[in-house]
């Protein structure tokens, strides 16, 4: 089964150059119910705008703690 997680994210496309330069690979977030959550940085590639990455995603993680997929909420 998979786990959905909601998160607000805040990334600013400078913070962003930092994951496209491989300085940082992981991103950690809080989700809206207080856990934190860790998913790879490229998963960020199709919710980035040419200001950074804001706004609240739902997150989808399959039964191995495996990303599956992003998608904005708000």
């Amino acid at each position: 089964m998979h786990q959905r997680v909601r998160v607000v994210l805040k990334i600013p496309a400078y913070q962003l150059e930092l994951y496209y330069q491989g300085v940082v690979d992981t991103v950690a977030a809080e989700t809206t119910d207080g856990r934190i959550v860790h998913f790879p940085a490229n998963v960020l590639r199709s919710v980035v705008q040419s200001h950074g990455v804001y706004g609240t995603f739902e997150l989808v993680f399959d039964e191995n703690n495996k990303f599956v997929s992003i998608s904005s909420t708000s």
